[in-house]
């Protein structure tokens, strides 16, 4: 009877619900908060169900608590693949924490932080102290999106935690370090932008000529560093020939 009931609590039905998502998707929902704990098993499942995937299913896209599934309506339905996700048995040793640690430098203010001072005067901390309070953080890579490469990384410092901006930008360079709400995030690519930005790095996280493309993976977690300009400097040359590889700690996977 305890094993059973053991049993039961570790399969992913007693966990999750199904929500519908049109003809042919549906998303399994873990919670209702971002939570880290939360996030690991929407992982876990994606990873369960690549590594066996059912008939009929076309891909599973991760978010902050929940995964959404597409599948083929001429080879599967919903309630087949439902029922088989929750009978799936997520490992009893799954923990929040990050399989890896990417340490990020991070050239904070400056043309590339250019809401340095908007966030220290909104916060009501000085420059020095923002700077300390985002690098002092580890966060989690809870989801990519918006770009290919952008990974939302949380969860940022609570005194920090400004809305994002009235006008975004129209253009934001590539490697900006930025915050909006309890999120911090580094933007890969050229593009418009509403967070605030309070650094930069020179590191590349897309790059489509690579496999894996992007550098950070869902579950790792990130450490920010604060650098000078002669670091920033000689680390971009270094990335620019190829020969730069970013530091890491805690590395398991």
């Amino acid at each position: 009877m305890g094993d059973d009931t053991a049993t039961t609590a570790r399969r992913l039905g007693a966990r999750a619900r199904f929500l519908p998502a049109g003809d042919t998707a549906f998303a399994v929902e873990f919670g209702e908060r971002i939570d880290p704990a939360i996030n690991a098993l929407v992982h876990r499942t994606a990873a369960l169900l690549a590594a066996t995937p059912p008939v009929g299913l076309v891909e599973t896209v991760p978010s902050f608590r929940s995964l959404l599934v597409h599948y083929d309506p001429l080879t599967t339905n919903a309630q087949t693949l439902q029922e088989l996700i929750g009978q799936l048995e997520l490992d009893e040793a799954l923990t929040a924490g990050p399989g890896r640690i990417w340490q990020v430098p991070v050239l904070y203010g400056g043309v590339g932080g250019a809401d340095l001072a908007e966030v220290a005067a909104t916060t009501g901390v000085s420059e020095a102290e923002v700077i300390a309070l985002h690098a002092g953080a580890l966060y989690r890579v809870y989801a990519q999106g918006f770009l290919p490469g952008f990974a939302y990384l949380g969860d940022l410092p609570a005194s920090l935690d400004m809305p994002r901006r009235t006008n975004p930008r129209v253009r934001v360079p590539a490697g900006s370090v930025a915050i909006a709400q309890r999120m911090t995030g580094i933007y890969p690519v050229e593009s418009p932008g509403g967070w605030h930005l309070i650094g930069h790095t020179p590191l590349r996280f897309f790059d489509p000529g690579k496999a894996p493309p992007t550098l950070f993976a869902p579950g790792d977690g990130v450490r920010f560093v604060p650098v000078d300009a002669d670091a920033h400097a000689a680390i971009a040359e270094a990335v620019a020939r190829g020969s730069y590889i970013p530091d890491t700690e805690g590395l398991s996977t």
